[in-house]
């Protein structure tokens, strides 16, 4: 199973765009999403442990999709700062609960920035991290290449912590791109390869992921995450370069080139990326996917 979907749903910038607008009366951009990809990243997880209701109601955004899975990014707390208060951990796994309870939860996606290096301490780290949400399928994503061993390789299997492949601007010792599948669950990320704001200070963050990658640039990727899928039971795919709906775009281009074949697309984002009538079901009504609105 390869799960194919962005990072995130919730975006001013997606208006128009990637969403209808004005949107109809009770819309659920999450459930609209859900109509086109079998995946979404959590990302406001990475903010803050989430609410239990608000775990509920995606859960039931989705209900109409068997095969659909969340993931979702733990807590910065864990990861950049390393300095979780002590109630933490008891209220991310509480407002996550919910969507691993309904058989939902794809992943723990446990990010860590390029400072965070292979050394005996941050090591020390990790496999406590591990011990602490050992219940959840877990995923690591490094920046920096000295985890990138074969001994960290095997370490990860034989904690089944799962690799996640990255694309990111390429910095000294930033990770490369690399099909790696540690664990049952294979784990893609597209970051966008926007140098000139990567490591910009000035930079906000929509300049940061503000890039779409071509056709070309996909298609090492399709190879890749084939490979990963070989290797595990379950692979996600997520875009993370958000800015204007890119991630929508790029995620449709990776899901028609995997299938081989035309997918449906959201009619307002063709209107917005008239390029994408080349990979979308033209069978598919552009009327028939409006509206979605929210699930009780």
């Amino acid at each position: 199973m390869i799960r194919i979907g962005p990072a995130g749903w919730k975006y001013e910038d997606w208006e128009g765009v990637v969403y209808p607008k004005p949107a109809p009366r009770g819309f659920d951009p999450l459930a609209y999403l859900a109509e086109y990809f079998t995946t979404v990243e959590i990302n406001t997880s990475y903010y803050g442990p989430p609410q239990p209701a608000a775990a509920r109601r995606w859960v039931s955004s989705v209900s109409s999709h068997p095969e659909f899975r969340f993931t979702a990014k733990l807590f910065h707390s864990f990861t950049h700062e390393r300095k979780p208060a002590p109630e933490d951990e008891r209220n991310f796994k509480e407002g996550i609960a919910p969507i691993a309870e309904a058989g939902r939860l794809g992943a723990i996606l446990i990010q860590f920035p390029w400072s965070f290096k292979n050394d005996p301490e941050d090591r020390r780290y990790l496999w406590q991290l591990q011990a602490r949400f050992r219940e959840y399928p877990l995923v690591v994503e490094v920046r920096h290449n000295s985890w990138i061993t074969g001994e960290i390789l095997d370490a990860f299997a034989e904690l089944g912590l799962g690799l996640c492949n990255i694309d990111q601007p390429i910095f000294g010792r930033s990770v490369r791109p690399s099909s790696h599948a540690t664990s049952t669950v294979g784990y893609v990320r597209l970051h966008g390869r926007n140098y000139q704001t990567w490591f910009s200070r000035e930079a906000n963050i929509r300049e940061r992921y503000d890039y779409r990658y071509s056709h070309a640039e996909l298609e090492p990727w399709v190879a890749r995450i084939r490979r990963i899928a070989d290797d595990a039971e379950d692979t996600y795919a997520i875009t993370n370069n958000h800015n204007l709906g890119k991630a929508t775009v790029n995620a449709l281009e990776l899901k028609a080139f995997l299938g081989g074949a035309p997918v449906k697309v959201p009619p307002r984002l063709i209107d917005s990326y008239p390029d994408l009538r080349g990979i979308a079901d033209q069978s598919v009504p552009r009327q028939a996917t409006l509206p979605i609105t929210r699930q009780e």
